[in-house]
């Protein structure tokens, strides 16, 4: 392809992705790029990478180049697809002006020419950088403006690191499969193939690609010695401390990225089932497990989060893990048109839905189990919040503090707090999570001894004795 025909290809998708979103969010980006290519086989691998680069060049800083747009006086009350892209070329890839009217020239292929708006916008932006003294400080940080005033009082002086971070790409993680391999082993079969990775700094399952590569072709992949899993996703499945012969219910399972960590933690042994609302999600993560060698997972829609099933198995599970809906900041990196799709309706709609969601999820913890609670957004509003509303509303649950979380099952200091987990990809190279475990408080007579109660048991117990009495 032409340059200009990855232009167009470009413009193209972000079309189609805008109309995917009104009047309501319906595909993310990348599931409408997905489409675009497979429609489209005759687009090689290196073109794809290149239209998508121009994609997501504008994904990712929407709220800047509409700034440069509306001061360079297009007069837009929407900025149109083409002006983006013209505007990233400019501000983000730093093409000169004669090289952008060159690729708009109405070729086979091409964009059509250049228009005299657009001619002004080429000739205003070239040489421009994406960042001006006079830009608000939500856009300076390609942020919504609603959501601007969160993270500021969340981060204060740190809120340009962290924006800075959520606005670069995510490397590839993988999470290696311990039921079939072991880490350095997974790392020999993918240098096999060309593909070089390195073990992630926290997790003890993670190997990071720094390149995107073709994986699915690989026999690595395709034995399931690896699943592309985020390397914070691998510490919320691993801080839950799923073990062999235990009951769990992964809540909101999705596709089954966590079910799949959970049970290679619980080594196919006990008793694993993936809940979800939308049964097709569910569909999906059957040819994951398959691949994984995953043998005790069962798969069960629910009508919604109060389904009869939840009341049927009420206090009968040792972990319940509810990866929980929110607006998915953590995950900007990956998908950074989720920022443009979002609203105060939204978070609003999301905060009261956790609580209800965390709340039936409760009901299926047994005494002495525990409830993880997880999310990838960075708002208090949907994490330390809802924790405290939780405790708050239920006093037959503790506490489980991710420190002691983490070293029982990681080992040593945890880095990202210590009654919650929250990681960040500027603090920790994750995407943002956060977690939050509680344990439902054991019935009395399961309650572990105090060595003092321990202590006048052992007394009480010789006093039975035959033979003691005298």
């Amino acid at each position: 392809m032409t340059p200009g025909a990855r232009i167009a290809a470009a413009i193209e998708i972000l079309e189609a992705t805008d109309a995917a979103s009104a009047p309501a969010p319906a595909k993310p980006a990348d599931d409408t790029a997905a489409d675009y290519f497979r429609r489209r086989r005759y687009i090689g691998a290196k073109d794809r990478v290149q239209v998508s680069a121009h994609l997501y060049a504008v994904l990712r800083h929407r709220a800047v180049i509409d700034w440069w747009i509306a001061r360079a006086g297009r007069g837009e009350v929407m900025p149109a697809p083409r002006s983006r892209i013209i505007a990233a070329l400019l501000l983000v890839d730093g093409w000169p002006a004669e090289e952008v009217a060159k690729s708009f020239d109405g070729g086979r292929f091409r964009p059509a020419s250049l228009s005299r708006d657009e001619e002004r916008l080429v000739f205003a932006l070239a040489g421009r950088t994406l960042i001006h003294p006079d830009m608000p400080r939500a856009v300076a940080n390609d942020l919504p403006a609603w959501l601007g005033p969160y993270l500021a009082k969340l981060y204060g002086k740190r809120l340009e690191e962290e924006m800075a971070a959520l606005n670069q790409s995510a490397p590839l993680d993988l999470r290696v499969n311990p039921l079939k391999t072991d880490r350095e082993t997974a790392r020999r079969a993918l240098a096999g193939d060309h593909i070089e990775a390195e073990p992630t700094p926290w997790s003890p399952l993670g190997l990071r690609v720094k390149y995107r590569a073709p994986l699915a072709g690989t026999a690595a992949f395709k034995e399931g010695l690896v699943e592309v899993q985020d390397e914070g996703s691998q510490l919320a499945a691993l801080l839950a401390d799923a073990r062999p012969g235990m009951r769990v219910v992964d809540f909101c399972a999705g596709a089954g990225g966590k079910t799949l960590a959970l049970a290679a933690a619980m080594k196919n042994r006990g008793k694993l089932v993936a809940c979800d609302t939308a049964e097709w999600r569910l569909e999906r993560a059957g040819k994951r497990l398959r691949r994984a060698g995953i043998s005790n997972v069962e798969r069960r829609p629910l009508s919604t989060e109060r389904d009869p099933w939840v009341k049927h198995h009420a206090k009968s599970f040792d972990r319940v893990f509810v990866d929980a809906p929110c607006l998915g900041i953590g995950s900007w990196r990956r998908n950074p048109d989720g920022k443009w799709r979002a609203s105060p309706n939204d978070l609003a709609e999301l905060v009261e839905r956790q609580r209800d969601i965390l709340a039936s999820a409760a009901r299926l913890v047994k005494p002495g189990g525990r409830l993880i609670y997880v999310t990838c957004s960075l708002l208090r509003e949907e994490n330390e919040a809802q924790a405290e509303t939780f405790l708050d509303a239920h006093d037959d649950f503790t506490l489980y503090p991710a420190a002691r979380a983490w070293q029982e099952t990681i080992g040593g200091n945890c880095p990202a707090g210590d009654d919650y987990l929250r990681l960040t990809p500027a603090a920790h190279g994750t995407d943002g999570f956060f977690v939050a475990q509680f344990e439902r408080k054991p019935h009395k007579k399961d309650q572990p001894l105090t060595t003092e109660h321990a202590e006048v048991a052992q007394r009480n117990a010789k006093a039975v004795e035959p033979g003691s009495q005298k």
